[in-house]
């Protein structure tokens, strides 16, 4: 019998080979919810001694309910969809994997900019409609001289900007957590959020989702870019004020959006959709064959590291660390 049981509360994996391989280290059982729904995840985590998260919901109620668990790993980089505050409360321990998919969200990004200045995507689409008119794309302008402004500088925008300065790109940059020699080290100018927004001729979201970035992206604050100005988003859907964006294309505010998240996941009768000037990917740009199999492995590794009696990597509330030993 297995000394361990680590349920999988939902997955987007074509199979779990890769953590299985990692949990088998410690004997582990690695077991599926029969749903993503609550019942079933609940159902399953009971007596479990850990929990894989993907984009499942796991409120304080289920967390209350899961008397053995140890340890909430979530297969990707942001934590918004588990209750941290009752995690911490019942001494199991959340964490992340925030460095799985720096190339591929970096390069999506990047990629996005490109499609969005060089209107690649509604060039494309014109000549599949019979039209070979380079008027109908113009105006466009250089990339070199420009201005990239990143909101956010963890580790994707770091990768970021060395990509857009190899295309002459300017790069700025706006987060209030990280130290001044980071920037320093990258060679970004620190700026705030209000210089960030005037200056920038593209501004690529890299926050987290938090309270005060929920909405961060709104009437006042696309009143302040500059109507060439384009939108790339990467980070989390509700960052930006969808009604918001809408609006701002509408008036002309902006030139146009690439996004690769939305508020709501499929969007569903969304003012963005449809748009010329609007470019939309099915959150991907965490996506590679490699990536999917480093998430797995680090996630699984740090149950492995938690249910082995030793500190993880990456924990997301390090004071429930403690009561896990």
């Amino acid at each position: 019998m297995s000394s361990h049981l680590v349920v999988v509360s939902d997955s987007v994996f074509p199979n779990l080979d890769p953590a299985r391989e990692v949990l088998s280290a410690i004997g582990a059982e690695l077991q599926m919810a029969q749903g993503p729904t609550p019942e079933a995840i609940v159902r399953a985590a009971t007596a479990a001694d850990a929990l894989l998260v993907t984009y499942a919901t796991i409120t304080a109620e289920m967390i209350q309910q899961m008397k053995r668990c140890r340890i909430v790993s979530r297969f990707g980089i942001g934590v918004d969809n588990v209750d941290i505050a009752a995690a911490t409360e019942a001494g199991i321990v959340v964490t992340k994997v925030p460095d799985y998919c720096i190339d591929e969200v970096s390069d999506h990004a990047m990629a996005l900019l490109l499609a969005l200045v060089r209107k690649i995507p509604f060039s494309n689409a014109q000549v599949h409609a019979g039209m070979w008119a380079m008027s109908a794309v113009v105006p466009i302008h250089r990339l070199r001289g420009s201005v990239l402004g990143l909101v956010g500088f963890g580790r994707i925008p770091q990768a970021v900007a060395p990509k857009a300065k190899a295309f002459g790109i300017r790069v700025v940059a706006f987060d209030p957590y990280v130290p001044p020699e980071i920037f320093m080290r990258a060679g970004v100018e620190r700026v705030d959020l209000s210089q960030l927004l005037r200056v920038s001729d593209y501004v690529s979201i890299h926050s987290p989702l938090l309270p005060e970035t929920r909405d961060l992206f709104n009437d006042d604050t696309f009143g302040q870019m500059k109507p060439t100005a384009y939108l790339i988003n990467t980070a989390r859907g509700p960052i930006v004020d969808e009604a918001g964006l809408a609006r701002a294309l509408d008036a002309g505010q902006l030139a146009g959006a690439a996004l690769d998240v939305m508020p709501q996941e499929p969007p569903v009768n969304s003012p963005l959709v449809g748009r010329a000037n609007v470019i939309i990917t099915p959150h991907t740009s965490f996506y590679s064959e490699e990536s999917l199999v480093d998430l797995q492995v680090k996630a699984a590794q740090e149950v492995v590291r938690v249910l082995g009696g030793q500190a993880p990597r990456n924990p997301v509330n390090p004071e429930a660390v403690q009561r896990t030993a």
